[in-house]
C-alpha cells in the first residue's frame, strides 16, 4: 500500500511538472527565397517505411543505390540508402560514415585499395571494387562506423540492403 501511494505521488508530481512546461514552439518554416535546407529533426517509423517504398519505386534496373533524406540538421544529415545491387566502392577523405542496417544483409568490405579509382569531388573517391580489404557480414540491427579515408564497399548484397547513413566529422583516430 505504501509503495502504491509513493508511486501515485511521484506520478502526480511528474504530471504537474509537465503541465507547467511552456508549449512547444512550432518548427520554423523554410524561407522560400532561401537556398538553406529545411530542418527535419524527427522521422517516424511509418515515414521510414514510406521512404523505403518510395526508394523501391524510384529504382530503375541495375541502379545500385537510391537515397532519401531521413533527418536533416546543417551538416549532420541522415539518409536512407536503398541498395538493391552492388555499386561502387568509396573513400571519404574528410569524413567518417556511420551506418545502421535497417533491413537486409550484405558483406561490407573495408580497408584495402580502390580498384579503378576516380575522384568524384574534392573530398571523395570511388572505384569499381576493393583489393585487399577486410570483409564483414552485416545484417539488420548492426551498426558500423567507417573511419575517414577508409575504402568501403557493400559486396555482395543479399537481396536488398536498407541502411541509415550519416557522414560525421572524421578528424579522429578510432580506438581498436
Amino acid at each position: 500500500m505504501r509503495a502504491t501511494l509513493i508511486g501515485l505521488v511521484l506520478t502526480l508530481a511528474a504530471a504537474v511538472a509537465l503541465a507547467k512546461q511552456p508549449a512547444a514552439k512550432p518548427s520554423p518554416q523554410p524561407n522560400p527565397q532561401s537556398n538553406a535546407k529545411p530542418t527535419q529533426l524527427f522521422t517516424s517509423a511509418s515515414d521510414v517505411t514510406a521512404l523505403i517504398a518510395k526508394a523501391k519505386g524510384r529504382r530503375t534496373n541495375n541502379q545500385p543505390l537510391i537515397t532519401e533524406p531521413i533527418l536533416e540538421l546543417g551538416g549532420y544529415d541522415g539518409h536512407l540508402e536503398y541498395r538493391a545491387s552492388v555499386g561502387n566502392a568509396a573513400v571519404h577523405e574528410k569524413e567518417a560514415e556511420l551506418f545502421y542496417v535497417l533491413d537486409g544483409s550484405a558483406t561490407l568490405v573495408t580497408g584495402g585499395k580502390l580498384v579503378n579509382e576516380k575522384r568524384t569531388d574534392a573530398a571523395n573517391l570511388n572505384g569499381s571494387a576493393i583489393e585487399g580489404g577486410s570483409p564483414r557480414n552485416i545484417a539488420k540491427g548492426d551498426w558500423v562506423l567507417v573511419p575517414q579515408d577508409t575504402a568501403h564497399w557493400f559486396s555482395p548484397i543479399h537481396g536488398v540492403l536498407v541502411l541509415f547513413s550519416m557522414h560525421v566529422p572524421g578528424d579522429f583516430t578510432p580506438a581498436h
